[in-house]
């Protein structure tokens, strides 16, 4: 029975949540290094706005390479930097420390959170149009990705504080 109390803890729960949304940065991050291509593509059509149908937005479009390169080179940074900060929270919820693993999951957290809202869905999404497009909406995606790390949040915020000694 003790060892289902700690699988089954908040504790627990929060560590595998926490744990599992930083493999998935991890695999994300692999995946934009390795297949640069695809991705800076998506990255390129969703700010040149050349599949959205509304003209009146298409002021806003931008078709630099130079831009493109530096807006997907700092989003995989971005991920990557939130990767690394939910992989410290992991490891300090295994290792009981709550405190630090609170704070490096939340800053994970709301690092994935800032991207995929922030970025992709109002960026992304509202000012470059990207959800007019059929071939290079992420907004989906992008929800999804939100849904999980604000769960995940709400998680962390949720489980005990230690008393001070």
């Amino acid at each position: 029975m003790r060892l289902l109390a700690r699988v089954g803890s908040l504790r627990a729960v929060v560590a595998v949540t926490v744990g599992f949304i930083a493999l998935n940065m991890i695999l994300v991050v692999l995946g934009n290094i390795t297949d640069y291509g695809t991705n800076e593509a998506f990255v390129r059509h969703v700010l040149a706005m050349d599949t959205t149908f509304g003209e009146g937005l298409k002021w806003r479009a931008i078709t630099s390479p130079a831009v493109v390169t530096l807006v997907y080179v700092a989003i995989i940074v971005w991920e990557a930097i939130s990767a690394l900060l939910l992989t410290a929270g992991t490891i300090a919820y295994l290792r009981d420390r709550e405190e630090s693993a609170r704070q490096f999951a939340s800053a994970g957290l709301m690092m994935v959170v800032a991207l995929f809202l922030g970025g992709f869905i109002t960026i992304g999404g509202e000012w470059f149009a990207m959800w007019q497009s059929k071939d290079w909406n992420g907004i989906g995606a992008a929800l999804r990705m939100v849904t999980i790390a604000g769960f995940a949040l709400v998680l962390v915020h949720l489980s005990p504080r230690r008393a001070s000694s």
